[in-house]
């Protein structure tokens, strides 16, 4: 069975989202939402995670992250994205474009 480890990268009242990695290697984020009953959460993998995989990885976020916070919740929805990362983009990326801008003013 696979070995999971999460990283968070963010917390507030009601969210949190974290890294996933799994013999040292990401593969993807989850990004967990509370409400008063449910916890819904947007589970993003890559492609090459089997059906099996996938499963564990629900019943460990479920296990370790979300009955830690909320151990009373009716429901875990979890929606899954698979893919292949693109790019990650902070706003230095876009400061040239708005010199750029502001010169055709």
């Amino acid at each position: 069975m696979a070995d999971f480890t999460f990283d968070r990268e963010c917390r507030t009242p009601t969210s949190e989202s974290y890294v996933i990695e799994m013999d040292d290697e990401e593969i993807g984020r989850v990004d967990l939402h509370y409400t008063a009953a449910v916890t819904y959460a947007t589970l993003s993998v890559v492609e090459r995670l089997t059906e099996e995989e996938i499963r564990a990885l629900i019943s460990d976020i479920d296990e370790r992250l979300v009955l830690t916070n909320d151990p009373f919740r009716e429901d875990l929805l979890v929606t899954v994205w698979t893919g292949r990362e693109y790019s990650s983009y902070s706003d230095e990326d876009f400061e040239d474009e708005s010199l750029d801008d502001d010169d055709d003013l």
